[in-house]
């Protein structure tokens, strides 16, 4: 199939069905191999960018939605969406964290995590859909566990939870308390490091 036809068909497959498309759909419908499919796209996408286009192509797992750029909103939002926003608290953002970073991870052990109830926070985060369900855990009580959705990918701007930034690595002393004063040696030294290195250029 010729590679302009190709895009138009996957742009017009996106613009119409206003979800994220599975790149498994999109095989059966252009009848073309996945990896010409991601070639196709990160091409389409390199085109709208280089065009300064409105739109986008957001990548969500294996999965592809046409959207608008981000940072567009205040414009679109006075027209078309009148609706209020998500307003996160600092706890509710917490347990999101969270459950981002433990896929499949149950309200008993977020709690055990944060210290206090989660129950508040776990019923906001699913009425906004930036997590849901992600089946009952084989363990006493059969609990249920959550995971993000691809709104939470959406929002935060990822196209995967790979993307997430890397965790701080503390150490924990015997009382199982974070080592602060390790963490801040570990830092001063760096930082000593890095000047005296600058200091030797400067020789």
């Amino acid at each position: 199939m010729e590679i302009n036809k190709a895009k138009s068909i996957i742009e017009a497959i996106l613009f119409s069905a206003g979800r994220s498309v599975n790149k498994k759909e999109l095989v059966l419908s252009l009848e073309m191999s996945e990896e010409d499919i991601e070639n196709i796209i990160s091409s389409m996408q390199e085109e709208y960018k280089e065009e300064k286009r409105g739109i986008e192509i957001i990548k969500l797992e294996d999965s592809y939605q046409l959207g608008t750029k981000k940072e567009l909103y205040d414009y679109i939002c006075t027209v078309l969406d009148k609706r209020s926003q998500p307003n996160l608290s600092n706890a509710a953002l917490e347990t999101l964290a969270i459950i981002a970073y433990n896929p499949k991870i149950t309200r008993a052990e977020i709690e055990s995590i944060r210290g206090v109830s989660a129950d508040a926070c776990v019923y906001k985060l699913l009425e906004y859909g930036l997590i849901e369900e992600a089946g009952k855990i084989d363990l006493p009580g059969k609990p249920m566990s959550y995971k993000t959705t691809q709104d939470f990918l959406r929002k935060f701007g990822y196209s995967s939870l790979e993307e997430l930034p890397e965790l701080p690595r503390y150490k924990m002393d015997e009382n199982k308390q974070i080592v602060i004063d390790e963490l801040v040696e570990q830092n001063q030294e760096k930082c000593t490091n890095t000047q005296n290195s600058e200091n030797e250029l400067l020789i």
